[in-house]
């Protein structure tokens, strides 16, 4: 199963990923297209699962960014949390 994001359809097994999985592949990959020891066509294959994990991990972080609370102490010793607007 592939969920779509950005019109770039994200294979099921990019979706299982950590964000740290994620990342790491991704620098792997950005290695492989600066050594510039692949064919045209491996290129092309390359950049598209490194544009895959790129939207993935930014899915990652906006979920991770979205869930931040901030907590409050109150006066009577319990403790309170809202959302935390982050830019």
């Amino acid at each position: 199963m592939t969920k779509k994001n950005d019109k770039l359809e994200i294979p099921s097994d990019i979706q299982k990923l950590s964000f740290e999985e994620g990342l790491l592949e991704l620098e792997k990959i950005i290695t492989q297209l600066e050594d510039g020891r692949v064919t045209l066509d491996e290129s092309i294959d390359i950049y598209t699962r490194g544009s895959q994990l790129r939207v993935h991990c930014e899915s990652k972080l906006k979920s991770a960014k979205e869930k931040i609370e901030k907590i409050i102490p109150l006066e009577d010793g319990s403790i309170e949390s809202e959302s935390v607007e982050i830019d």
